[in-house]
């Protein structure tokens, strides 16, 4: 439910982000504004080093900006103490990374488990199965991600992020480390998913293609937002 349905689901206000450096200050994020309306698909692209990632972290409220106001559901970030940022992720932000990020140590099923448990849900696991059959992988519940593909682990990261039904997904180069074809079915499936769930979507990516697949693109240059296209 959100918790201000007439706001957007993303508003950043004049983001500055500044991180010290061996070289000294870096600015990272130049006056970025930046307001994203709830089920939109949008992507993210620009050199390296332009803020792609860092922009992302901001929003997801994993980065503290130096400057400005960054809002989610309507709610201010700078209000909100590390327990409660944690639980506006929990509860609105699915995140998928180029390197997966699941736990070595745990199942397909415990790693998708993990956000529905710290949610008090009490069929986490159940709700765990029914992630991983969405995403064709109910036949590798019980296998470790050293068991699996690459392929299958992004899969995995998938059903964990839709396992809440996130208002907001953030997926940073999902496919970077997969193969061509891979990656394109992990793309097709990321974005059936999104369409299911009513997910609004901030994709970065460094490829053209998938960019295109977005219905807003943002190119980020040098920190700031040098241009915002809506597709024909």
């Amino acid at each position: 439910m959100p918790l201000d349905a007439d706001a957007p689901l993303v508003r950043l206000d004049k983001i500055d982000l500044s991180l010290d450096s061996a070289a000294g200050r870096v600015d990272i994020l130049r006056g970025i504004d930046l307001s994203v309306g709830r089920g939109e698909t949008i992507s993210v692209v620009g050199p390296s080093g332009s803020g792609k990632t860092s922009l992302m972290m901001v929003i997801a409220g994993l980065e503290r900006q130096t400057g400005g106001s960054v809002a989610i559901d309507g709610r201010d970030l700078a209000a909100l103490d590390e327990d409660q940022l944690a639980r506006l992720r929990l509860e609105n932000i699915g995140i998928v990374f180029q390197n997966f990020h699941l736990v070595p140590t745990m199942t397909a099923l415990e790693n998708v488990a993990v956000p529905r448990e710290l949610g008090g849900s009490a069929a986490a696991f159940a709700e765990a199965g029914a992630a991983l059959e969405r995403v064709g992988l109910g036949h590798r519940t019980g296998h470790y991600p050293g068991q699996l593909s690459g392929g299958e682990q992004q899969r995995v990261a998938l059903a964990r992020a839709f396992v809440t039904r996130p208002a907001l997904l953030l997926a940073d180069e999902p496919t970077g480390n997969l193969d061509g074809d891979t990656g394109n079915a992990v793309i097709d499936l990321l974005f059936s998913l999104v369409a299911e769930a009513g997910t609004t979507l901030l994709l970065v990516t460094h490829n053209p293609v998938l960019a295109a697949r977005c219905a807003r693109g943002l190119t980020l240059s040098d920190g700031r937002i040098a241009a915002d296209r809506t597709a024909p």
